[in-house]
Formats: C-alpha cells, sequence, structure tokens
C-alpha cells in the first residue's frame, strides 16, 4: 500500500543543490516526472525557470489528481479540501496531525497549501494522504565492520574503518533501502523510527509477546542512546504534487561496540523482501536519496566511503 511507503522509492535529493536545515537548496527533478506513479496521469510540463512561484506565469494550467485510494477516505488520508467538517489549521500542529513543515511556514493559497519548492504540473494529493507536508522518518542503524576477531575492518586503500548499516530490499523496487516508514498521527518521530525499524528489520509484526519484549529491550539500549539527525526536510519526490509533499527526519543510531546489535535477529517483515547488514561505500546503488544520507553518516563517523580520495582537505 502507498501509505506505508516512505519517502524512499522515488525520493531524490541532489546535495549540490538544495536550502533547508542543512543550508541545502532545494530543486524539483523526480516531482517533475510523468506518468504520476501508479497511473496513466501526464503532468503539465514545467520548463526549469518556472518551477519557482516566484516567477510569474499566468498560462500556468496544472492537472488535478488525487488517487482512487487517497478519495476513498482510509485513515491515513485527509478528506477533500471542501468537505463539510474538515477545516484544517495548515502550519501548526493540528489534532494528531503534524502540519508544520520542517522547512518553514509554506503558503496557503484558496484554502490549499502550496509546496514550497515551486510547481510541479499537478494539483491534487495524487497519492499522498495529508494536504501540505507527509512526514516520513528514516531511520539509519550502523555498526563497525568486524572481523572473526571482532577487530574492526579497515579498507584496504583508504585505511579507514568499514561502517555497516541495516539496509532492506523492498518489495515494490526492488532496490535497497533505508527501513524507513510514515509517521502515524500523534506519534513522535523517535517513534516511528523504532516502530519502523522493529517493523521492517525484525519482522515484529510476527512476534510473539515474549519475542516482541526481548526485542524492544535489546532496542531501548540502541534508540535512547545518543544518536545524529542526518537531515530533516523536504524530499523531492514523483508523488509531490503542488499541494501535497513528503517531508523525511534520516537518524543515525550508532552501536559503537557492536554489542547490541550482533545479537538482533534481522528478519524482513512488512515492505521488506530482505534485510542484511550492507558494508558500505560509495559503490552502494541505494536508490533515491538514501545514498546521501549514508554518506553523511560516513563523513560523521570517518568511516571510508570513497577508494577515490578527491579534493578532500589532508589535516
Amino acid at each position: 500500500s502507498f501509505s506505508n511507503l516512505s519517502a524512499n522509492c522515488w525520493s531524490h535529493l541532489h546535495p549540490v543543490n538544495m536550502l533547508n536545515s542543512h543550508n541545502v537548496k532545494l530543486y524539483h527533478s523526480k516531482a517533475l516526472t510523468s506518468p504520476y506513479p501508479g497511473s496513466h496521469v501526464e503532468r503539465s510540463q514545467v520548463p526549469a525557470d518556472k518551477v519557482g512561484w516566484l516567477t510569474e506565469w499566468k498560462d500556468y494550467n496544472p492537472v488535478e489528481y488525487t488517487a482512487k485510494s487517497v478519495l476513498a477516505g482510509p485513515s491515513w488520508a485527509d478528506p477533500q479540501i471542501n468537505d463539510k467538517g474538515f477545516s484544517p489549521k495548515f502550519n501548526e500542529r493540528d489534532g494528531e496531525v503534524e502540519r508544520k513543515s520542517l522547512n518553514g511556514t509554506y503558503v496557503v493559497e484558496n484554502g490549499r497549501p502550496r509546496n514550497p519548492v515551486g510547481r510541479t504540473g499537478l494539483t491534487g494529493r495524487g497519492l499522498l494522504g495529508r494536504w501540505g507536508p507527509n512526514h516520513a522518518a528514516d531511520p539509519v542503524v550502523t555498526r563497525w565492520k568486524r572481523d572473526g576477531s571482532g577487530n574492526k575492518v579497515a579498507h584496504p586503500l583508504t585505511g579507514k574503518n568499514i561502517l555497516q548499516f541495516v539496509a532492506i530490499k523492498r518489495r515494490d523496487c526492488g532496490e535497497w533501502a533505508i527501513p524507513g516508514g510514515m509517521v502515524d498521527p500523534g506519534e513522535k518521530i523517535s517513534t516511528t523510527l523504532k516502530r519502523e525499524f522493529e517493523e521492517e528489520a525484525l519482522n515484529s509484526l510476527q512476534k510473539s509477546p515474549e519475542e516482541k519484549a526481548e526485542l524492544e529491550k535489546q532496542l531501548q539500549k540502541l534508540f535512547s542512546q545518543e544518536h545524529f539527525v542526518v537531515y530533516r526536510g523536504y524530499v523531492d519526490d514523483p508523488r509531490n504534487t503542488d499541494n501535497a509533499w513528503m517531508e523525511t527526519e534520516a537518524v543515525n543510531y550508532h552501536d559503537e561496540t557492536g554489542e547490541t546489535l550482533d545479537n538482533l535477529p534481522l528478519e524482513a517483515g512488512d515492505d521488506a523482501g530482505m534485510v542484511k547488514w550492507v558494508d558500505i561505500s560509495e559503490k552502494l546503488k541505494l536508490y533515491a536519496s538514501h545514498s546521501y544520507f549514508i554518506k553523511l553518516v560516513t563523513e560523521k563517523r570517518r568511516a571510508h566511503w570513497s577508494e577515490d580520495p578527491g579534493p578532500e582537505c589532508h589535516e
């Protein structure tokens, strides 16, 4: 179900050219692709110089589209804007639903939120449940790669230690990814991160209460220690529209000694076809913005990333 797809499969961030909490300038590429995912709907063409709302474009005539699965009114979706009794509080916490954007205040025009990055050639919500921001969370769980004797393994060329992360292979597009998902109403981001990791990487939904309690105990150690927020903000995603868009918070939980994670029985659940520890390097073909998140983690942990030293500053 699309309700559960996180920002992953289709999302894309371009580190060179993105402004959010990382002073990164954002742009649209995935959010302009046609046909719209899961449909035959073609977006109206938006030339690169007309994406920004500040550029006047009197003849802009976007296609209106909201998927049937969203209009059917599942628990994860809002009603239509003009429905009786629906008066969303945009740019704030609206009951259980977080309508604040991680990128600051967005414009609301004729009762509809406006995509903060610009035009997409499509109005309505497409496959997204919420008007405005749709929040996801991506837990990056890492440990050092170790040899049989328990020593950290360094990369032969760079001499830097190799980091591993828990990756899932998504059923929907067959790519390796961070095991993330959508934030439930009323849920704290920290809860989403832990829940998604348990459901997708440990198959907690299929476990007995006893097994689940044991997993909880082991994970509590990991998820309660110091963590690093890798990225917070807008995600360029083919599901985005002029009125609805994906945002995510990617957080790194690192097990320095490996003691917590070595005993965790990885088992694919939910949206995942496979799950495993994957060695991190730039050779990894992850989807979407995930490679960028992972690269930021290796910089933070001073782990191996690239065999080509490139223009790094050597102290």
